[in-house]
């Protein structure tokens, strides 16, 4: 059994966590620290646990685990870990932003598994990948790879509200997001240096400006991005590319009808339809922000680590309704 330690576990990643991990079967849940909410029972908080999990919040934490996740927050991992002295023999999974980029990532690996997965089965410390991050890169890697982003990218992305976090926001309480939509940090958005980053690493030469218009959906769980760019690729052309790219990726599906997001939702897919429109390619994928974009990748990243099959417990299922 795999012995899972979780910091700061009052969040929606951390509440996703538990509720996987309670249902995998290598996974052992030691401790769920967490600062704010230390001597109350887990379930007072992840409510849809009762029943589940007999579990306290801690104050303090132990080192006697296989790994830990660290979920407190963006800023919060680099000092977490820079106060305490974790053994080496203890791996790491970061879901913050903390250790993305390269030029913060000291020995962190990017935990994106379609464009990393070797890496991520030696590493001991995992950089876990924004969730707006992970849907645009999904659409875009099989084309970098194959040396073929050479015109400027345009996305447009909408994203449920626990994309903010679970502390409550002028943007984020009920009255305000109902029946609402609105563009935030446009062309500015944090995670374009990590998407970035990643086309680089298969297409040296990436040079092309990436237009992103990040959404608030008046939902509360997913991403839908739609991705559009010149190309003289045919869609059958396209479709073999990507199919090629993931073939031995389980969690990335090409669909041939036009999906909609409830399709993904609770599940640790991402999947990907095609169009051409006159010398454009549209690209849509989606996600779940909380499973593929957080919290499910990070357990598909602790699998990969421990040398169990990628798919361990994450066989969650989504509707259609």
């Amino acid at each position: 059994m795999i012995k899972i330690g979780i910091i700061g576990g009052g969040g929606y990643t951390a509440g996703e966590l538990l509720r996987i991990l309670i249902g995998h079967p290598q996974a052992e849940i030691v401790f769920v620290q967490s600062n704010s909410q230390a001597g109350r029972p887990v379930t007072t908080v992840h409510i849809d646990l009762i029943g589940d999990l007999e579990l306290d919040f801690s104050r303090e934490f132990s080192v006697k685990v296989d790994v830990i996740f660290l979920c407190s927050g963006h800023g919060k991992s680099k000092a977490f870990l820079a106060n305490n002295n974790i053994p080496k023999s203890v791996k790491i999974i970061d879901l913050s932003s903390d250790f993305r980029l390269k030029d913060q990532a000291a020995d962190f690996i990017y935990g994106l598994p379609e464009l990393n997965r070797a890496q991520i089965i030696k590493a001991n410390k995992i950089a876990n990948p924004g969730c707006f991050a992970t849907a645009i890169q999904l659409a875009l890697l099989p084309l970098a790879n194959l040396q073929a982003l050479q015109e400027e990218i345009h996305i447009h992305a909408l994203t449920g509200s626990t994309g903010a976090g679970q502390q409550p926001t002028e943007t984020t309480h009920y009255s305000w997001r109902n029946n609402n939509v609105s563009i935030y940090k446009p062309f500015t958005h944090q995670h374009l240096g990590e998407i970035r980053q990643s086309l680089l690493q298969l297409q040296s030469n990436f040079d092309v400006p990436i237009h992103f218009l990040p959404v608030r959906g008046n939902f509360t769980r997913g991403i839908f991005a739609s991705l559009y760019l010149k190309t003289n690729l045919e869609l059958a052309e396209l479709e073999l590319i990507f199919s090629k790219y993931y073939k031995n990726h389980p969690f990335v599906h090409l669909v041939k009808i036009n999906p909609s997001l409830k399709q993904v939702i609770n599940t640790n897919k991402c999947y990907l339809f095609l169009q051409k429109v006159e010398d454009k390619i549209l690209l849509i994928s989606m996600i779940d922000n909380l499973i593929k974009g957080a919290s499910g990748q990070a357990i598909q990243n602790m699998n990969l680590m421990f040398n169990l099959a990628e798919t361990t417990g994450l066989g969650l299922k989504g509707s259609a309704f």
